[in-house]
């Protein structure tokens, strides 16, 4: 594997864009996150690309090595924890590994494969993006001196949002097994809390289970009624 960041002298970074320099990888299956940790890295001065599932993660690893990865263990194809792992034993390896997820007992998981450090879903705050990033780089590649960091809260693009929830709905309109529940669960429920969309979160949560036919008849209402509504915005 090729670093693209080593093809050219780095550029240092600056109060301003403290991850001046810096490529990122987000291996996450979300439009809505994705598009939060697009905006931090663009604010930041870190360039991003972005792998929506496993295939697509290796497919960008095979071609260059970025800075940092950032990665969701729950991806459509498999588990991020297992690429966690495998980026972990990788010579040589990836700068700094972070696990992201909006499930707190996927930390100890995400840690123990590997990873430096752990994003908490919803990711909204610019300088607590930049705090986590920065505290695993080595000094050279950080601002130097003290410098305060961004107060700025992202607000991603409500039409990602809607693109997830699409995406959702071809899912749980044919006949979804219990593999596939389970990933739409925890991908709905991720996303509807980061959009602060309690009732739709709470009723992901009950697609498992008892009475699962009758927890997808409600989602597929709810969904419904917020992708209309967005077509009429």
């Amino acid at each position: 594997m090729s670093d693209l960041d080593s093809l050219a002298p780095h550029r240092a970074p600056s109060h301003q864009r403290p991850l001046l320099g810096m490529t990122v990888l987000a291996v996450e299956d979300s439009r809505y996150a994705s598009e939060a940790l697009r905006l931090m890295c663009l604010r930041s001065g870190a360039r991003i690309r972005r792998a929506d599932c496993l295939t697509s993660a290796w497919r960008h690893l095979s071609v260059y090595r970025p800075s940092v990865v950032i990665v969701d263990p729950g991806l459509p194809d498999g588990s991020g924890i297992d690429l966690i792992a495998e980026l972990a034993r990788a010579v040589p390896r990836v700068g700094v590994i972070l696990a992201s997820s909006g499930d707190p007992g996927t930390r100890a998981a995400a840690l123990g494969a590997g990873a430096d450090g752990f994003l908490a879903k919803p990711t909204l705050s610019l300088g607590l993006f930049q705090q986590e990033m920065l505290r695993h780089l080595p000094p050279e590649r950080c601002p130097s001196g003290p410098y305060m960091l961004s107060d700025e809260m992202i607000a991603p693009d409500p039409m990602a949002y809607r693109d997830d929830l699409d995406h959702v709905c071809s899912l749980l309109q044919n006949m979804p097994d219990h593999a596939t529940r389970a990933y739409v669960t925890q991908f709905l429920v991720g996303v509807a809390r980061a959009a602060r969309d309690d009732v739709l979160a709470d009723a992901a949560a009950g697609l498992n289970g008892h009475g699962a036919d009758a927890g997808i008849a409600r989602v597929l209402a709810l969904l419904e009624t917020r992708l209309e509504a967005s077509v009429a915005l």
